[in-house]
């Protein structure tokens, strides 16, 4: 194993532009410059995979980890991005560290790189919990009087699918772990404890679910070593962060207004698909503003033509 640290991420062909919007943000910084880029292939058309490879990506289309019912799958082929995540180093292999990060992210700030190679470094998954003091409700309890009469959570409900009402009564109390954003050494005990809890989720749970699930698990209830990180690592932006404008960045909404450094675009479905769309947004000194939670620094009518003409390349070829 060499030293090397990988960024990974995924993306079918709805997904293309918010990948290239990350990989945009990744390459900015120049201590990225020596960390390769790999990508799992989940639906992306010939030419966006011409486009990445010509950008220094490795780009592979993985095979579903086990066999998984078309019923559940549905051509819904963007799954991959989900299951098959515990076997990054299968699919890539001969990285020291690897660095996951969903295409509806974007990297502002470089501190979130350095904590995800400090946490993989101490042989912990770095990752950040679903819970920040900025953060609405974890879960949902309904009451009958004094008696609680149905609760509801991301593990509970998929953990009681998935495995048993025992498992899922054991993580409900816990805050969800977001998936989307997590790092851990390719040589990490992790990665086959997780492989097999997902063989098993699959086998009766969601598939969209089951990666995010067996995380919990494997850190909540197998105990392997895990490094929490501030929710600015992972900031999920249905929460909406405020904006600094003296900086020109997102801050997280309340003091010290700490910049975020992962902006997860998180409950905006419309956004992810135009990125011309604004929403309200306040500023740290008070004023109400609009703009997009998108990447700022890049040319999406670039990409757009780059793509066009990629893609009559490929149909002459």
């Amino acid at each position: 194993m060499n030293n090397k640290i990988a960024f990974v991420s995924s993306a079918d062909s709805n997904y293309f532009p918010l990948l290239c919007e990350w990989l945009a943000s990744v390459r900015r910084f120049s201590a990225n410059e020596d960390k390769d880029v790999c990508i799992f292939n989940a639906g992306l058309e010939e030419h966006q995979i011409e486009y990445l490879k010509a950008q220094g990506c490795k780009v592979v289309e993985p095979s579903w980890p086990c066999d998984i019912a078309d019923s559940k799958i549905q051509g819904r082929i963007f799954l991959k991005s989900c299951v098959c995540r515990p076997f990054i180093p299968h699919i890539f292999p001969g990285y020291e560290t690897y660095i996951w990060m969903d295409s509806d992210t974007w990297l502002q700030t470089y501190e979130p790189v350095d904590l995800l190679v400090r946490a993989a470094a101490k042989g912990a998954i770095g990752i950040s919990p679903q819970a920040d003091r900025n953060y609405g409700k974890a879960m949902r309890v309904e009451w009958a009087g004094p008696i609680v009469r149905k609760a509801r959570s991301f593990y509970y409900s998929n953990a009681r699918k998935a495995f048993s009402g025992d498992v899922a009564r054991k993580l409900f109390p816990y805050p969800t772990l977001n998936a989307g954003v997590f790092s851990l050494a390719g040589d990490a005990p992790h990665w086959a404890a997780w492989q097999e809890l997902i063989k098993k989720a699959l086998q009766k749970g969601k598939v969209f679910t089951a990666e995010q699930l067996t995380l919990g698990m494997l850190i909540y209830l197998e105990q392997f070593n895990a490094e929490f990180l501030p929710a600015w690592c992972n900031w999920l932006c249905e929460n909406k962060p405020y904006w600094d404008e003296q900086e020109q960045m997102f801050v997280e909404p309340s003091l010290p207004y700490h910049p975020i450094g992962v902006m997860h675009l998180s409950g905006y479905d419309n956004m992810r698909v135009e990125r011309s769309l604004v929403t309200e947004v306040q500023s740290v000194e008070g004023d109400d503003l609009e703009r997009s939670l998108r990447y700022p620094f890049f040319d999406g009518e670039r990409l757009e033509s780059v793509s066009s003409n990629a893609a009559a390349a490929v149909s002459v070829a």
